[in-house]
């Protein structure tokens, strides 16, 4: 049953999604921010997932993947500019995977939990004893060690996969845009909408090579598909619950700035205050560095006209990036609807309304200032205060 709206927040935006109306407002400066962050984030990802996919196929059970940034192109070249920073920061992505992991929600999760999975274990486990006799011993002793470890495997590898199909859709959104077929926020929300439903079949598989023989590790008879057994997982643990960063907020249980139940978890991407503070270990600042270094030219010099300029620029792409995954949430929300939204059916429209609520519910704390337009008259009216 849908918890009942008496504060009013929610009721606008119910209206909005059923009737077809994006959640961010309609504004040249949201286009402008939206596709140009996206492009910036299609880059990134791109990155992303080629690292995630390399380490899953080639750093599988390493014990010390040292190297593992470095997709096995490692010269000393790379290696300084790793060891100065300048570089994409796979840390993030990391992040991300780890969240997947650690929440362990959707179809990806159950089949990682099922005796299907057991057995796959068992198989590699006999295959490295025989190489592996230190990790046969972990093996023997602990006998969750190895399959968390390819748990871990199999995330990483399936979210390089979804990251994949993400990239390649947020640099196809940038290339319409170029050539004039999007041109408001209600045309970028359909766009993702239409990329997520045609990859919604897409299969998620994984296999190694472990000492002349294939282990399917994600097999096909798991039937593990894009968007139920991975996209929306993926919402779930990197856009809605996240995880507490070390250094800003207290884990001390007395302090109970941490719930206890992950589910109440609220630190995603779409609840995170714009602050990225640039510290070391802090996955935001890391994304929005990384997308910094590929900030479209238009975007770059919108944020240079802008306030303090680049001083705070981590900031106003961290601002631009909530809008953006604001979009990708409204896309998955209509990818996800029960029923086409001019279904007359009572019965349909309920569904749709608590579909919808469904989902409002998660975002009541979420940044939803960040939907409102703000063009120069609003932000010189509100100067004047």
């Amino acid at each position: 049953m849908v918890a009942d709206d008496s504060s009013g927040v929610l009721s606008p935006l119910l209206q909005r999604l059923l009737g077809g109306v994006p959640l961010l407002e309609e504004s040249p400066t949201h286009v402008l921010e939206v596709v140009g962050v996206l492009e910036s984030y299609g880059e990134v990802l791109d990155a992303y997932s080629r690292n995630l996919i390399y380490q899953g196929e080639q750093q599988f059970l390493n014990p010390f993947p040292v190297f593992r940034f470095f997709n096995g192109d490692l010269n000393l070249g790379r290696l300084w500019r790793h060891l100065n920073h300048d570089r994409i920061n796979f840390e993030y992505a990391e992040y991300c995977q780890k969240a997947m992991l650690w929440h362990g929600t959707g179809g990806l999760d159950a089949f990682l939990e099922s005796e299907r999975f057991a057995g796959i274990c068992q198989q590699v486990a006999r295959l490295k004893r025989r190489h592996d006799p230190l990790l046969g011993l972990l093996s023997a002793l602990f006998p969750q060690f190895l399959p968390e470890l390819i748990r871990s495997a199999a995330t990483t590898h399936a979210l390089g996969q979804f990251w994949r199909v993400m990239s390649d859709l947020f640099l196809d959104l940038a290339r319409s845009h170029r050539q004039g077929q999007i041109t408001s926020i209600v045309s970028i929300v359909e766009f993702v909408k239409t990329g997520l439903v045609a990859a919604a079949g897409l299969p998620i598989r994984y296999a190694v090579q472990l000492h002349g023989a294939t282990v399917a590790i994600l097999p096909e008879d798991a039937q593990l598909t894009f968007l139920v057994d991975v996209a929306v997982p993926y919402v779930e643990a990197v856009f809605l619950r996240g995880m507490p960063f070390l250094g800003t907020l207290s884990f001390n249980a007395q302090a109970t700035q941490i719930p206890h139940d992950q589910g109440q978890f609220a630190y995603g991407a779409l609840f995170a205050d714009p602050l990225p503070t640039m510290g070391a270990g802090i996955p935001p600042s890391l994304l929005m560095q990384d997308m910094y270094r590929h900030l479209p030219r238009a975007l770059e010099a919108a944020y240079q006209s802008q306030g303090r300029g680049v001083v705070d620029i981590h900031v106003k792409i961290c601002m631009s990036f909530q809008k953006a995954m604001f979009c990708v949430t409204n896309g998955a929300i209509n990818g996800t609807m029960p029923h086409p939204l001019d279904d007359p059916d009572p019965r349909h429209q309920s569904a749709n309304r608590d579909h919808c609520m469904g989902w409002l519910e998660r975002l009541r704390q979420a940044q939803l200032t960040a939907l409102a337009a703000r063009g120069p008259e609003r932000i010189r009216t509100a100067g004047h205060h």
